[in-house]
């Protein structure tokens, strides 16, 4: 019988669609297989996507609502218009250096449900045209920004620690080189994810960046499909009182997080 899934790794710097084609030509024998994907995952972000195979595509809706997790770190001081290292960055010279309990206590405000706008820098559509192309253009005050609800369940603290300017430019550098090259018309207008504008744009930053410390929060979250760790991390920033970026998305787990008893556990997973 042919699997109706496939659990695969999408790395940095790759879309869905060219994980999904790489994973094909690495497995030649479901090559004749309809796949799709269920669940997108950022071009900067890694980890686990779930590719359908087969009939198993037509069910793609009940599969796009499962729960996820996420390992991210999240550099504060420092904010891009994207939300990760792949946008155009701004400094405003703050330095913070939270304690521990801080940070547990910035989480209690984002857990739960909450209203928020889609990244601008996004797929989703408005007019039958995905946000970032109005974010390319410039003409993002011309439409009404779509809300949706994301639910966060559980955020745990992994490790805090610090980067000199010069190791987080390196750690910036590395991530960007993943980012792969295209000359398709479609790309035309981003510049190609405006790769060459947004390299240049931390060499400068980081140029005239004084001599201080980097707080870089490295975190385990669950959290309900559509949640986007992007807007999270500036969102966990905020509410320490200055900006943040996603430095690092790595998905961890796919399925379902559900309450039994006082306690939420995966009792499904990918």
């Amino acid at each position: 019988m042919a699997p109706r899934y496939a659990v695969i790794h999408k790395e940095p710097g790759e879309t869905p669609l060219q994980a999904v084609e790489k994973w094909r030509l690495e497995n030649p024998a479901y090559a004749s297989l309809l796949a799709s994907y269920a669940g997108r995952l950022d071009p900067m972000a890694s980890g686990k996507l779930l590719v359908l195979l087969g009939d198993e595509c037509k069910k793609q809706e009940s599969y796009t609502g499962l729960d996820k997790e996420y390992a991210i770190e999240i550099v504060l001081d420092l904010a891009t218009d994207t939300g990760d290292a792949l946008g155009i960055p701004s400094y405003d010279t703050t330095e913070t250096h939270p304690e521990r309990a801080r940070v547990r206590e910035a989480f209690t405000t984002v857990l739960g449900t909450h209203r928020v706008p889609y990244p601008a820098f996004s797929s989703k559509t408005v007019g039958g045209k995905s946000l970032f192309m109005y974010a390319l253009e410039g003409t993002l005050d011309t439409i009404r920004m779509p809300e949706h609800d994301e639910t966060v369940y559980r955020i745990r603290l992994l490790k805090t620690r610090t980067y000199s300017p010069a190791d987080l430019l390196e750690r910036i550098t590395v991530a960007l080189r993943d980012v792969p090259r295209s000359d398709e018309a479609s790309k035309a207008l981003g510049a190609d994810f405006r790769q060459d504008v947004i390299r240049a744009g931390w060499r400068v930053l980081f140029e005239h960046m004084p001599e201080r410390e980097f707080t870089v929060l490295k975190l385990r979250v669950a959290c309900g499909s559509g949640t986007y760790m992007r807007t999270l991390a500036a969102r966990i920033a905020k509410e320490l009182g200055t900006h943040g970026f996603a430095l690092s998305i790595k998905r961890t787990k796919i399925g379902t997080y559900a309450k039994l008893g006082p306690f939420r556990l995966w009792t499904r997973s990918f």
